[in-house]
């Protein structure tokens, strides 16, 4: 297992910033939450730490950040295999938010809490499957492509009602709710998500923890905690950058 190696004078420093920006996103967190009257507690800090080291994920660990989000498997499994067996590290809560091929299917089952892209019932029923009967059920969110863009992944909301009769059946996942990447071009992506999740509740009574809204990035979590949303997922504000 590497060994995770922060106490040199340059990582202090970059960790210093790195604990400053976290703190930052959550104040502004706090702020947009006092603004809709809704409570802090009510929404969850996703960490997107796609492309970042375990370093960085650690280090936030001992600040209290519990739940990261991760694009890519195979640079995924290697951070969750450098930190497990840290004791700082156990409670982590990793979500799988990349796209999913079918021969991915696997890894994701065995390793991760969420997987927040779901948008097919044939990716549902692999990962159903290969969900190792000693884990807890997995947390699956279904991917909605809420303004119809090509460019974009996820199922449309027409084509909810079937995948969601599918999916409630698999014992060994949980569906929570619904993710969404609105068009940058629309100003209403979040409201039309919100009453769609509330639509399905009512619709679906017997979903007992249909619990979850992950809408909101860097650039607009404060519109999207306005309308509803219970998760944001945040990286760039966090960790700074891509290269």
């Amino acid at each position: 297992m590497a060994a995770i190696d922060t106490q040199n004078d340059e990582s202090n420093i970059d960790n210093i910033s790195l604990i400053e920006s976290w703190q930052q996103v959550g104040k502004h967190v706090a702020q947009a939450c006092a603004q809709a009257k809704r409570q802090t507690d009510e929404v969850t800090l996703l960490a997107v730490s796609k492309t970042k080291p375990a370093e960085m994920i650690a280090t936030l660990v001992r600040q209290g950040q519990r739940d990261f989000g991760e694009n890519y498997l195979q640079e995924a499994l290697e951070k969750i295999q450098v930190l497990r067996g840290h004791p700082e590290c156990e409670h982590i809560v990793w979500h799988y938010i990349g796209s999913i091929q079918r021969n991915k299917t696997r890894d994701i089952a065995e390793h991760f809490d969420w997987v927040q892209t779901l948008e097919r019932e044939i990716i549902a029923k692999r990962l159903n499957e290969q969900r190792p009967a000693e884990l807890q059920r997995l947390n699956v969110l279904i991917q909605v492509n809420i303004d119809n863009e090509d460019s974009k992944s996820g199922c449309l909301p027409a084509e909810l009602p079937e995948l969601i009769t599918a999916i409630k059946h698999y014992e060994r996942l949980q569906l929570r709710g619904l993710m969404i990447i609105p068009s940058k071009a629309n100003t209403d992506a979040f409201a039309r998500t919100k009453q769609l999740f509330e639509d399905i509740k009512i619709e679906h009574p017997e979903l007992q923890k249909w619990d979850t809204l992950s809408m909101g990035m860097s650039d607009d979590m404060s519109a999207a905690i306005a309308n509803g949303s219970t998760m944001v997922r945040v990286g760039t504000a966090i960790f700074g950058s891509r290269v």
